[in-house]
């Protein structure tokens, strides 16, 4: 039986390589039957300084709660709603994400996954996967997205919405 402190915590960002490290941090809970954060920090308009400066906490409160919807559709996009099988918590706390991620996983049990490039060297280009790996007193896992083709590549950057709607009598595949 797992321990109830057993987690797995992901950072989530809304970027490919963010949404896929959801889907492999909820594998991971999943396999090993820990429990999966996922953590989508904020901040307010402008930034800390700004907000000391000349503070508003009816935009604060609108700040978080634009972060917890979008934390919600995130999770919809990447699951259809929560991972099944997996007890998921959804966090949205205030600050920088990287130091948001590494205050939460503060335990040495904890798992804390991040996406990723690829490329080591483009992976230390990311400010927050940077302050993680320096900062983290907790295992990570830098999830990078899957290879995509370098063609696919460049016709999906090149796609506009209205190339992904359905034309008229077009089969979604699916059987009548």
């Amino acid at each position: 039986m797992p321990y109830e402190r057993d987690r797995v915590i992901v950072g989530v960002s809304g970027s490919p390589t963010g949404l896929w490290a959801l889907q492999r941090s909820a594998r991971e809970a999943r396999r090993d039957g820990r429990a999966l954060i996922a953590v989508l920090a904020w901040e307010p308009p402008g930034g800390e300084g700004l907000y000391r400066r000349a503070p508003c906490p009816p935009l604060a409160a609108e700040s978080r709660k634009k972060a917890a919807e979008r934390l919600d559709v995130l999770l919809n996009e990447a699951f259809g709603g929560h991972p099944p099988g997996v007890r998921t918590e959804l966090r949205t706390p205030r600050g920088e994400p990287g130091w948001v991620l590494c205050a939460l996983a503060d335990r040495p049990d904890d798992l804390l996954v991040v996406g990723g490039r690829r490329c080591l060297a483009r992976t230390w280009r990311g400010r927050v996967t940077r302050q993680v790996l320096a900062g983290a007193r907790c295992p990570v896992l830098v999830a990078p997205a899957p290879l995509v083709p370098r063609e696919v590549s460049r016709q999906l950057r090149r796609a506009e919405p209205a190339d992904f709607a359905l034309r008229p009598g077009h089969r979604t595949g699916g059987t009548a």
